[in-house]
């Protein structure tokens, strides 16, 4: 029997549904993605503007996106937020076009697949209530958003600024335009936007190639394929066991990597382990951009106590919209020194709630240690009536035989939800309640009289 694993990495849990795809990627940091297309505008402005990344956003008015009669027009205005909290960068979010009535961008760009990023500041602008602020988006034939409240989303959030990345493909001769629509049922509603982004995409990073079948449905025949036809939106991106990675930080393509502990629901005695700068990490042909360097140097593992292991699954929480599939991705790399041979750290992988890999073994996948490897899997989340459901992700030992070391290990997670019918539009948030003031707080008083139980309200 082994010694224990050394405590050098992090432990992990990923629930897992439905059956997988691997691929093996690149983690050389010289291979940074250079995007054919990379359009970065600032919504309501004049001007050019560098951000903290030096990236330049360019303005909109009199742009070659938007058309002279809708930059001019009455009803399509340029302001500036009201108020602007301290954390919200200037760059991006001060300047904002406004609309009450339909408005489309049109950006010329090369067939093939691309990132859409669309930028909101929920604040209140001049003569604009915030609350007003209703409308859809969509882009071709796809509904991004329907009757969205940048405002309720925001407040739900906890958040000044939201963003929504989608990956949508783009055929020879068409043109990629969005269209801004404020809502029909309210009145005085109104559409707005900060900023855009659109990026173009290293082919088949997140759709599925022509000649390559899919991936299955645990327990049902039929492949699972994401086509060109359809449109993703991403909902999670996290680097587990690390830090935040920023746009910056990414392998060219400006995806930011959000740290998972926020979403880790049980975790035992888990250990993440340490960046780990030192391993070579070995480069594949595929896939190259897949994720930074730094997702795979970083990992959460189970722990180093074989018995803790076997008694819990490392378990994250993800809210997502009801009814609709997900394209889920977990990244692994095996770093640590003692892992080298196939069977060396076997494991369970759960996706919501069920078991998509009883044998999951990073080394069999990727062929080696240092070697970078993704597993796609896909997941219906249709059942139910409530506008949100909780996805798990989950990763637990394996049992003592089946294996050197009873522990698992995750990497990286990305979760997509994939359109319907060219829809992906989920519900608003409900409001949050109010705020008491303290000017209208109360105290009940409780008084018992002949039998009688009564209640005294006092204003405070």
């Amino acid at each position: 029997m082994r010694n224990p694993l050394v405590p050098r990495f992090a432990p992990l849990c990923l629930v897992i549904l439905l059956h997988h795809m691997t691929t093996t990627v690149a983690g050389d940091s010289p291979y940074t993605y250079t995007p054919v297309e990379h359009i970065l505008l600032n919504s309501g402005s004049s001007g050019n503007y560098t951000a903290s990344d030096a990236r330049i956003w360019i303005g909109d008015v009199n742009s070659k996106f938007l058309t002279h009669e809708q930059s001019q027009s009455q009803s399509s205005l340029t302001t500036k937020a009201v108020k602007q909290a301290q954390t919200v960068p200037r760059v991006l979010f001060t300047d904002a076009r406004l609309s009450l009535a339909p408005f489309t961008y049109v950006f010329d760009v090369t067939a093939g697949q691309k990132f859409v990023r669309l930028h909101f500041h929920p604040a209140s602008y001049s003569n604009f209530n915030r609350a007003n602020a209703l409308f859809s988006v969509k882009v071709g034939g796809f509904t991004l958003l329907s009757n969205f409240s940048a405002s309720l989303n925001a407040d739900a959030d906890s958040k000044d600024t939201i963003s929504r990345e989608y990956c949508v493909n783009i055929e020879e001769g068409q043109r990629l335009n969005i269209t801004f629509t404020p809502s029909h049922s309210v009145s005085n509603s109104y559409a707005f936007i900060n900023g855009i982004e659109i990026l173009s995409m290293p082919t088949n990073l997140y759709f599925t190639p022509v000649a390559d079948q899919g991936f299955d449905f645990t327990g049902l025949q039929n492949s699972y394929r994401v086509d060109n036809s359809s449109s993703l939106e991403m909902v999670y991106r996290l680097n587990v066991g690390g830090k935040t990675i920023s746009p910056a930080e990414d392998t060219g393509m400006f995806r930011e990597w959000q740290d998972d502990f926020s979403y880790l629901k049980e975790y035992g005695l888990m250990l993440f382990l340490p960046f780990n700068n030192t391993i070579d990490l070995k480069n594949t042909a595929k896939s190259r951009y897949t994720a930074p360097e730094s997702v795979y140097r970083t990992a959460r593992t189970l722990g180093n106590d074989s018995t803790i292991n076997l008694s819990y699954n490392l378990t994250w929480k993800f809210p997502v919209d009801s009814g609709f599939d997900y394209r889920i991705r977990l990244h692994f790399c095996e770093f640590q020194p003692e892992i080298i041979e196939v069977s060396d750290r076997r494991f369970h992988i759960f996706i919501a709630n069920q078991t998509v890999e009883k044998e999951a073994d990073v080394i069999k996948w990727s062929g080696g240690n240092g070697v970078p490897v993704f597993k796609d899997y896909p997941v219906s989340m249709r059942e139910g009536t409530e506008k949100k459901v909780n996805l798990y992700v989950a990763i637990g030992a394996a049992q003592k035989g089946e294996t050197s070391y009873q522990d698992a290990i995750l990497n990286g997670i990305e979760i997509f939800k994939v359109s319907d019918n060219g829809n992906l539009a989920g519900p608003n948030p409900d409001p949050l309640p109010p705020k008491n003031s303290k000017g209208n707080r109360t105290t009940i008083i409780s008084v018992a009289a002949d039998g009688v139980v009564g209640f005294i309200i006092l204003p405070c």
